[in-house]
């Protein structure tokens, strides 16, 4: 998968979050100065050059809408990071967050019996 700009992700926010859309109701969403409407549409059509929007036609005018859950890109997005980070390791990627202190002793107690739970499945 191919990875997001900010503002991309931003707009695929909007998508996770409301479903399918025209590019004239992504306007709706900004406060002013609004992005011109090229711009979003611009960046909707590059979204969906990636992969991660189709659309369905109206007579001249497109509403698009997400092919790739936002759960789907988040799990995506953290193994890129493990991998990238971490060299694939998700036991060193909890080990940079438990000493830097970003995660707590009983979230990894929870953690831990996520993990002990999927595993008696």
């Amino acid at each position: 998968m191919k990875y997001l700009t900010a503002k991309e992700e931003e707009l695929m926010g909007y998508f996770w979050k409301e479903g399918a859309l025209f590019v004239k109701e992504i306007l709706a969403f900004y406060e002013e100065p609004k992005p011109h409407f090229n711009t979003l549409s611009t960046i909707v059509r590059g979204l969906e050059e990636k992969g991660f929007l189709a659309h369905h036609t109206y007579g001249n005018t497109y509403q698009y809408y997400a092919v790739v859950s936002e759960n789907d890109f988040r799990n995506i997005t953290l193994k890129s990071v493990v991998s990238k980070y971490f060299n694939n390791s998700y036991l060193s990627a909890v080990s940079s967050l438990v000493k830097e202190e970003e995660i707590s002793l009983d979230e990894l107690r929870k953690l831990i019996d996520e993990v002990e739970g999927a595993h008696k499945k």
